[in-house]
């Protein structure tokens, strides 16, 4: 029995479709990958973290874009939707649409049971080909937990803060992001559960 590939797309063809469509889609390599909707937890997370920054830079020369702004790493040729994406002085699109960055400063991602191995691997490794890109955030739905990739030249360092009662500073954005923010009305487990 012969198995039907699906076609593969130019980048120009994902768009055309992607403009059009009632859902949201990844693209890499002619192949496009269907997005699944995010849970009430992840939302609501995803929607802290959105606010804070927002306030925090209000008056400030960036913007913050949440999911719906799609992303265009050009070195590896993926487009993805990153939870929020930030960028600062002059955002740059991939065409006169405006609807897909190619320079952003962070990137948010949210992290749930279903996604957390591809934002933490293949994903990340794409983000990384971003020029423009300072620092990768990832955020814990289960448990009161923000981990920050920050770049310094070719090396990634690591912070990781724990605990409603932490903060982390996102040094790109002169920012600090309160975990009592971030999880402001999400029920998470234990920490120590978290470590098991």
């Amino acid at each position: 029995m012969a198995v039907e590939r699906a076609p593969i797309l130019t980048p120009e063809e994902y768009l055309a479709r992607e403009r059009e469509a009632r859902t949201k889609s990844e693209y890499l390599a002619g192949q496009v990958y269907a997005m699944a909707g995010a849970s009430r937890l992840h939302n609501l997370v995803a929607v802290n973290v959105t606010t804070a920054l927002a306030l925090a830079l209000r008056g400030r020369p960036c913007e913050v874009y949440a999911a719906d702004m799609r992303v265009r790493v050009e070195a590896t040729g993926l487009y993805t939707y990153p939870d929020i994406a930030v960028a600062c002085d002059e955002p740059t699109f991939a065409d006169a649409s405006q609807d897909t960055l190619t320079n952003p400063v962070v990137i948010v991602e949210v992290l749930s049971d279903s996604t957390e191995g591809y934002d933490r691997g293949r994903k990340f490794l794409h983000y990384q080909m971003l020029e423009s890109l300072a620092e990768y955030v990832l955020v814990s739905q289960a448990g009161a937990r923000v981990e920050v990739f920050r770049r310094r030249g070719t090396t990634w360092l690591y912070e990781r803060a724990d605990g409603r009662d932490a903060s982390v500073r996102l040094e790109a954005l002169e920012v600090t992001l309160r975990l009592a923010d971030v999880y402001e009305r999400v029920e998470t487990e234990p920490e120590d559960a978290q470590a098991r």
